[in-house]
């Protein structure tokens, strides 16, 4: 697939989900309610709504190769792109299916060191200091200052004492 095809092809798939999404928001009230604002479904639809001009307007400067893109047949990915591109959908994937199984918090931390030191290959120290510190950035953002509890499976236990700080 060239890059001229990737970038029509990337067009039209976004006009498409925007316009499924116009049409589900839709089902909500789009207009605005007397003493309250808008309704739930204002945002989704303008936010679509914008999507889908931008991807038309993608797909008219594709028509006329109004941009080096457009016009360019080179290869859209090599192999050495879809690899990384493949280990970082793989490292998603797992972080998402840990999370599930032993909680958001082991997760990133496991998600963090493969991805830091092993894909990025980044020294020990900075892969440390960022496993430690953004799972802790995550938990005071969400569980302390925000109030909105993550999931942490079996480990909820072990976050008990914290609790016990915060809620004192």
């Amino acid at each position: 697939m060239t890059v001229r095809t990737a970038e029509l092809l990337t067009a039209i798939i976004c006009a498409l989900c925007s316009i499924g999404l116009m049409l589900k928001a839709n089902e909500l009230n789009i207009g605005w309610i007397d003493g309250r604002g808008p309704g739930s479904g204002a945002w989704p639809f303008w936010l679509s709504a914008g999507m889908l001009f931008a991807s038309l307007l993608t797909m008219f400067r594709w028509f006329i190769g109004a941009t080096p893109e457009s016009r360019s047949t080179e290869l859209f990915i090599t192999r050495d792109r879809l690899m990384i591109v493949s280990i970082s959908a793989g490292s998603i994937l797992f972080l998402l299916v840990a999370t599930h199984l032993v909680g958001i918090y082991v997760a990133l931390v496991l998600f963090l060191l493969f991805y830091l030191r092993f894909v990025g290959r980044h020294t020990w120290l900075l892969t440390t200091i960022l496993m430690i510190g953004i799972p802790v950035f995550v938990f005071c953002l969400f569980e302390w200052a925000l109030k909105i509890p993550l999931p942490k499976s079996f480990t909820e236990p072990m976050f008990y004492p914290i609790y016990d700080l915060m809620y004192s």
